[in-house]
């Protein structure tokens, strides 16, 4: 791919995440206090994740789970929602009610922003997924590891949860596959109405 594609989107990324860091600094703050009001511990959650080409880093996402919620999780697997080595469920127990909201308008996506800037995420890409998810990856979905996982991409803009694993993957091949600066802006713009009405958001 050009020089150039790969120079923008990294413009494109670092200009998107200050202006948003900024923009959205008031709703950060108002739901970190409803945090903190709601269940107690910090407002923010920390979780290693996998990037481009395998390696790892750390995420930070507004806490939307009750304390030590990964305790619970051996024994919810069985009643996940979707195939495939990810977990996913509609009524998740450990998701406290402002939480729910959080999630269902991705204000718990907001310290995404910050990976951004750091340079271990993109604007646009595939979702970072967890190690132990990893582990369960075929050939097919290693491929997605090939670029710098981003807070947006078709998935998230084609139903988020309510897709299966296999049209997840299908979609991130598609976005691979079809990649251009120009690509990254009409996700950008599709994500917002998206985002608005919480398609697919648990």
């Amino acid at each position: 791919m050009p020089r150039s594609w790969i120079i923008s989107k990294r413009a494109l990324d670092v200009v998107i995440a200050v202006v948003a860091l900024a923009g959205t600094s008031p709703v950060l703050v108002v739901s970190m206090i409803a945090i903190v009001l709601s269940s107690p511990g910090s407002p923010f959650f920390a979780q290693e994740r996998v990037g481009i080409y395998g390696r790892r880093f750390t995420i930070l996402k507004l806490r939307t789970m009750r304390p030590n919620a990964h305790e619970s999780l051996d024994a919810l697997r069985g009643a996940s929602e979707v195939s495939g080595p990810v977990f996913k469920m509609k009524r998740d127990p450990r998701v406290f009610f402002v939480g729910r909201l959080l999630r269902k308008l991705s204000i718990d996506e907001i310290p995404n922003l910050v990976s951004v800037l750091m340079g271990h995420m993109s604007i646009v890409g595939p979702r970072p997924p967890l190690p132990s998810e990893v582990e369960g990856y075929d050939e097919y979905a290693f491929r997605r590891l090939r670029v710098k996982p981003g807070i947006t991409c078709i998935w998230q803009i084609s139903g988020r949860s309510a897709i299966d694993f296999d049209e997840w993957m299908r979609l991130d091949h598609e976005y691979l596959d079809n990649w251009s600066p120009l690509y990254d802006l009409k996700i950008i713009l599709a994500t917002l109405p998206a985002v608005l009405f919480g398609r697919g958001a648990y």
